[in-house]
């Protein structure tokens, strides 16, 4: 029997963003400008996908930081950029993902950690979140070109883990993520942190939940409802 695969998105989904926020008011003198350079970062590689135009994460990270610096004229060297993006690596899991991950791992299911930060960063993060323990691969796209929505990403994973796309479940607080998951063939269950909209446009996931560990749940019920079925 095919073993449950479930993809996971890390930067949001897995890993809070919010606690680079005394970083950002401090560096920008209080303004609250973290969500706008994380939406910006994400804007820049939606455009960069489309034009087809060779860069990586953390890249664009940088450039974006320097964009929104020059906006409210911040001066930081570059050398200095780095290092204080060097914080991105050092994000902490939300207090739903260890026990969320433990619960679908002894239900037997493999846990994937799948996402647009390159292999090196996406490595850091993980284990400096001490998390290395509750995955059994960490992927990035960096070996596409490419970066999610991107539909030859999600075929990407799916080659590289030798199972029929069909089979795998990405789990995504990014509708356009779980919108380009199911677009690519795969199925998806979106994590609603908070109140918010999901598009009506996009593809809709029948698996959603408030917490990861409500989408865990869902996820081993389905798993035994189909067991039973065969």
């Amino acid at each position: 029997m095919q073993k449950n695969i479930i993809l996971f998105d890390i930067n949001e989904t897995v890993l809070d963003l919010s606690s680079l926020k005394p970083a950002f008011n401090q560096l920008f003198q209080g303004k609250e400008t973290l969500d706008q350079w994380f939406a910006n970062l994400l804007h820049s590689s939606t455009i960069t996908l489309l034009t087809q135009l060779d860069t990586n994460f953390s890249q664009l990270a940088q450039i974006n930081l320097s964009k929104l610096m020059m906006k409210h004229n911040i001066e930081l060297d570059q050398e200095k950029q780095i290092g204080f993006l060097g914080k991105f690596a050092l994000l902490q899991p939300h207090i739903d993902i260890i026990p969320a991950l433990k619960l679908l791992r002894q239900n037997d299911f493999q846990t994937i950690a799948f996402s647009n930060s390159s292999t090196e960063l996406l490595t850091k993060q993980i284990s400096n979140a001490g998390l290395l323990a509750y995955f059994d691969d960490l992927i990035s796209v960096e070996g596409t070109g490419s970066f999610k929505p991107d539909k030859k990403v999600y075929h990407y994973v799916a080659n590289k883990l030798e199972v029929p796309i069909e089979t795998l479940t990405l789990v995504a607080v990014h509708d356009w993520d779980t919108h380009g998951a199911l677009c690519a063939g795969m199925q998806a269950a979106f994590l609603a942190r908070g109140p918010v909209l999901y598009s009506p446009l996009f593809k809709e996931p029948t698996i959603q939940g408030t917490s990861m560990i409500d989408i865990a749940e869902t996820l081993i019920s389905l798993s035994s409802n189909r067991g039973e079925r065969d």
